[in-house]
């Protein structure tokens, strides 16, 4: 597992999607996550740090961590299929480990809440995608093989989404 920050967060003009670019903490490679909007503005409400007068989902998932007396390890980007990432919340409770299955949008809001590390899976980070990503980059599944996929991937940088607003 890779460790990972998020780069930024924007809007995909190709899907009209909203993606949240993880980057390689000491290195250049990206991984671009398609989100829907609740969960872009729960991280760019927590990325921004503003306060709502009212707990969201995530600070609820906060609390309830906290609550039941357990800690957010950290969160891993495990794999993709058929086109959906899956995500793991890594608790410790009582000094008994405990995972939780999660989205990568919900688990990496949850993580910026508690201020715990997200790590991606090394095999995603280098480009390793499935064909089912193809919808994603724009494009129809049939008209984009995977390494043309793998390909745009590569070539995306931060800089190539615009800034997310609310």
């Amino acid at each position: 597992m890779i460790p990972v920050t998020v780069a930024k967060l924007g809007l995909d003009s190709a899907s009209n999607t909203y993606v949240v670019l993880l980057q390689e903490r000491d290195g250049e490679r990206v991984l671009p996550i398609w989100i829907g909007r609740p969960e872009a503005e729960s991280i760019a409400l927590q990325m921004n740090g503003v306060k709502r007068e009212r707990p969201m989902t995530h600070d609820l998932c906060r609390s309830l961590i906290n609550g039941l007396g357990a800690t957010l390890r950290r969160v891993q980007v495990t794999r993709v299929q058929d086109a959906t990432f899956y995500a793991e919340l890594h608790l410790a409770r009582g000094g008994s480990p405990v995972i939780v299955d999660a989205r990568p949008s919900d688990a990496i809001a949850i993580a910026l809440r508690l201020d715990a590390p997200i790590y991606v899976n090394e095999a995603l980070l280098g480009g390793d995608l499935e064909e089912g990503l193809a919808e994603h980059a724009g494009r129809d599944d049939e008209s984009l093989s995977a390494e043309q996929l793998q390909r745009y991937l590569e070539q995306m940088r931060p800089e190539d989404f615009g800034k997310f607003s609310f």
